[in-house]
């Protein structure tokens, strides 16, 4: 499968890692020049590129970019074939700049992602850390696998939002509908939790629309005073460990 990925930060780039050594051709861009990503991204295979070729004669498209960024992708995706499958990882924090302000708590998110782009969207690989997904990636039956949630409209796109999960060594779990996309942002019991299968579903039902906002900001802003604080002995897992305590 034909794989582009735009964004090369710390999700972008190991989607590029795990998806080529599966066997995909994949390519992978930034916003500045190819030069600029990082060799160890393309050891397995993944082949740097333009932005402005990113879209262009594939069948998936995965945008990994932070959600104020979405609306510049939209000039990018004129090449994007009419029957490719488009993946955004993206999540919705307090706006800084204004022109996403009216979010509320990502229950609109990712119909307003699908508004720029033009395109539905599959929302995957949003409900988990950088360092979990770098460090915990695992064969399927190993026990305690974690599972990240997909929803997509469309039970194909699903589907393939779910094997893809699958080949980057996480359990793909069936989210539902991107109308319900909103249970697995900030601030609800699935995100960066590291849940199970086996306990995915409870802690979808129990995603609260009108919680989720208040919790998502508490989080923020117990680890900006942590992370803060020089003498904090964080430890490992522990933007896992404060959300499993203020969200679930």
């Amino acid at each position: 499968m034909k794989i582009g990925i735009m964004g090369a930060g710390s999700i972008g780039s190991v989607l590029a890692q795990r998806l080529s050594a599966h066997g995909h051709q994949v390519k992978i861009a930034n916003s500045r020049e190819p030069a600029t990503i990082d060799a160890e991204v393309l050891e397995t295979g993944a082949q740097s590129t333009w932005a402005d070729q990113i879209a262009a004669d594939v069948d998936v498209l995965i945008t990994s970019v932070p959600l104020a960024r979405v609306p510049d992708l939209t000039p990018l995706l004129s090449d994007l074939p009419a029957g490719a499958v488009v993946i955004d990882t993206s999540n919705y924090y307090p706006a800084r700049d204004g022109h996403i302000a009216a979010l509320d708590g990502g229950q609109v998110e990712s119909r307003w992602v699908e508004e720029q782009l033009g395109r539905s969207v599959v929302k995957a690989w949003n409900a988990i850390t950088a360092q979990s997904f770098s460090a915990y990636a695992s064969p399927s039956g190993t026990p305690g696998r974690i599972a990240i949630p997909v929803a997509a409209d469309g039970d194909d796109n699903r589907a393939l939002g779910m094997s893809l999960v699958e080949q980057t060594g996480f359990e793909g779990f069936d989210a539902g509908t991107i109308i319900d996309s909103w249970r697995q942002q900030p601030g609800t019991p699935v995100y960066c939790t590291d849940l199970t299968a086996e306990a995915m579903p409870r802690a979808l039902g129990m995603a609260i629309a009108e919680r989720s906002p208040k919790r998502r900001d508490l989080a923020m802003h117990v680890i900006a005073e942590l992370t803060g604080d020089p003498t904090s002995e964080l430890g490992k897992d522990f933007l896992v460990r404060v959300n499993r305590l203020l969200y679930v």
